[in-house]
């Protein structure tokens, strides 16, 4: 039953349901309101018509003619001067009794010599005092005032009872209610006209979805924020977090019970430039930044609702990660790279040889596989002594046989050494560093024609060393300064300008020196300090 009507609820349209709450409330407001109005408005009536009751028998019973006519019993008398009074005022009635309570006057004259009805006659016969009361009488309810009569020694001779009768009060209620009731209609109706028109503006303003899409799209939105695997932060219009997912609480290391929901954002990250994207609407793409004492590079757009600017959205990750990611691209490009020379060289030496046994040409095929075999064997003997590695010399292996499908040589020098490389670098970072620059040697040496890139290395001393020189043009003054800016480089194709940018990332995290030079004949010479101990 419950999934039924919950079933049912959410097939009425969120219009309908504003109309219906709104109208209502506005009943309810109105019932009580004009119930209340009502209610009151019969109280003041009533004490109003009482006081009005009793100023009149005030009145009448300081009139020497009434206390002469009681004294007198002159019922005559006291009948017309009544009768003309009551005809210049409203009351209903003015009955004059004596000290007994019996009539002298009534607007019935056949009940006149009759008592008076009621039983209210005590405390003015009695005790003398003047008050209202609210009783009923020969002609119906009614609200009277009651005021005694004295004689010149003030003795009490009688009294004066003035009265409304209560029909003719629910008749003004009545008339009232009536108006009361029309006012309720009418904003009633203006109540479901404003409601249509305050939803159809709501609708309009949440894009036409239904609070249970609403629900369901920020519980959607929640779940794909906790996934993603980069730190999300939102801020509104005055710097405001509203959204802070568990990445970017992780990636910041703040404590795991802070709370940053509802916070200014320099509350949390008092070195954030959000505010200033906020304030110069201007979006910064693969910034690097450091918070926290954490190196992150972040990207900050700012959100825009009709050309106006609502907040600000930040997505970040640490550098080290995407540093990582890098190598690991490069290093999988280098190992491809590798292995294609490879299969390319060694089909063209296997063309080669096949060729020269066809034609019976044996001799020249077992110089040719002798020569092969002697180059890689001493290549591999160096590489084996000189570099331990297998990560590094498996890079250089396929660096080798990469110059040669290019034409090229790679010259490594025989007094070459790199067996103490200390735990902290990691060789990852070696073949990135080394991959790239000998790609950058190999191609400013064919651009220039030339014919040999030399590479050295050596781990005696407190730093790890290696120097390449290539056969190119040189670096310029200009190419020098921004080198290892990324996207800087001498090369037009698009996507170049990222090899450098990695390598000096990678100098400058294990503290290393990388320098720039020009050798005399004419090419470049790049060499990098690497120091064992940090």
């Amino acid at each position: 039953m419950k999934l039924l009507s919950r079933y049912k609820v959410r097939k009425v349209r969120l219009q309908t349901r504003m109309v219906l709450i709104l109208c209502t409330l506005v009943l309810l407001q109105a019932a009580l309101l004009g119930g209340f109005s009502l209610k009151h408005l019969a109280n003041s009536m009533e004490e109003q018509i009482g006081m009005r009751a009793l100023q009149m028998s005030n009145a009448v019973a300081l009139m020497p003619t009434v206390r002469e006519g009681i004294l007198n019993k002159d019922s005559v008398r006291l009948q017309e001067l009544i009768e003309e009074i009551r005809a210049t005022g409203d009351a209903r009635f003015i009955v004059i009794g004596n000290r007994n309570g019996v009539r002298l006057t009534h607007p019935i004259e056949e009940r006149i010599g009759h008592a008076m009805k009621g039983g209210d006659n005590h405390r003015a016969l009695e005790l003398g005092e003047s008050y209202i009361s609210k009783a009923v009488g020969s002609l119906g309810p009614s609200i009277r005032g009651k005021s005694p009569v004295r004689d010149l020694n003030g003795n009490i001779i009688g009294v004066v009872s003035v009265g409304y009768l209560v029909d003719s009060v629910t008749a003004v209620i009545d008339n009232y209610q009536k108006k009361i009731v029309a006012v309720i209609i009418l904003a009633l109706l203006c109540s479901m006209f404003a409601a249509a028109w305050a939803a159809f503006r709501f609708k309009q303003a949440i894009f036409g979805l239904e609070p249970e899409e609403i629900a369901q799209l920020f519980e959607e939105r929640h779940a794909t924020l906790e996934s993603i695997r980069e730190g999300i932060i939102a801020i509104n219009d005055e710097g405001i977090i509203t959204t802070f997912n568990r990445t970017a609480h992780d990636t910041l290391g703040l404590p795991p019970q802070t709370t940053v929901i509802g916070r200014h954002i320099h509350d949390v990250l008092p070195h954030s430039n959000l505010v200033n994207v906020l304030e110069q609407a201007e979006p910064q793409f693969d910034q690097e930044v450091l918070l926290n004492e954490r190196t992150l590079i972040v990207n900050r757009i700012p959100i825009l609702v009709d050309d106006e600017i609502t907040g600000v959205v930040s997505s970040f990750r640490r550098k080290d990660e995407i540093d990582s990611i890098s190598r690991r691209l490069t290093r999988i490009q280098q190992y491809a790279d590798t292995l294609r020379s490879q299969a390319h060289e060694y089909s063209n030496k296997l063309h080669t040889i096949s060729g020269l046994i066809q034609i019976g040409n044996n001799d020249q095929a077992l110089e040719l596989i002798g020569q092969e075999t002697r180059g890689h064997q001493a290549l591999i003997r160096l590489l084996v002594d000189a570099v331990p590695d297998p990560l590094l010399s498996g890079c250089l292996l396929g660096k080798y046989n990469r110059a040669h499908e290019l034409g090229l040589e790679l010259e490594i020098d025989s007094e070459s050494s790199m067996r103490d490389i200390p735990a902290h670098i990691n060789p990852d970072q070696l073949v990135t560093v080394i991959g790239n620059l000998l790609d950058n040697a190999y191609d400013a040496t064919m651009l220039n024609q030339g014919e040999k890139v030399m590479l050295s290395m050596t781990d005696y001393g407190q730093d790890i060393i290696f120097e390449i020189e290539d056969q190119g043009t040189g670096i310029s003054d200009e190419m020098m300064t921004h080198i290892f800016e990324k996207g800087v480089s001498s090369k037009a194709a698009e996507g170049r300008g990222i090899g450098m940018f990695l390598v000096k990332n990678i100098v400058d995290r294990l503290k290393g020196e990388i320098t720039l030079d020009n050798t005399n004949s004419g090419g470049a010479r790049i060499t990098l300090y690497l120091p064992k101990k940090v």
